[in-house]
């Protein structure tokens, strides 16, 4: 089981990136599916998280408003669609999966990185002045 984080790189501060995570080994249209990012010195923080079916999602405070999560279950493919990029949105985004089907968690637990059980390989985002 392989999660391909892909989309990253350079963009200049108020600019916009959509990051891709694509599954490989099974389908992940059941599980639930999040984003987490690392930056420099800090610990990994959660991002945005979508719920199996696709009706609920939810955010850290930091990036709401400017930061969207959306699934293609045709295409096993979970999106991070970012905007109004600033300086502390540089980091190392990882998407994650859980591992149990049409599992519904509480709202903390879709923000604890306890909750997914595969990990992609991290896509890193670089905001510049």
């Amino acid at each position: 089981v392989q999660l391909q984080a892909y989309g990253g790189g350079l963009v200049q501060a108020g600019g916009s990136l959509r990051l891709s995570c694509a599954a490989a080994g099974r389908t992940f249209s059941s599980n639930v599916m999040g984003w987490f990012r690392q930056s420099p010195g800090k610990a990994r923080a959660f991002v945005a998280a979508i719920s199996w079916s696709g009706s609920m999602t939810y955010y850290a405070d930091s990036v709401k408003g400017r930061f969207t999560i959306s699934r293609d279950d045709a295409k096993n493919t979970v999106y991070l669609q970012m905007s109004g990029l600033n300086l502390e949105d540089t980091a190392v985004y990882y998407c994650a999966a859980d591992k149990n089907s049409r599992r519904t968690y509480t709202a903390s637990a879709y923000r604890s990185g306890g909750t997914y059980d595969y990990w992609g390989q991290g896509t890193l985002v670089t905001v510049s002045s």
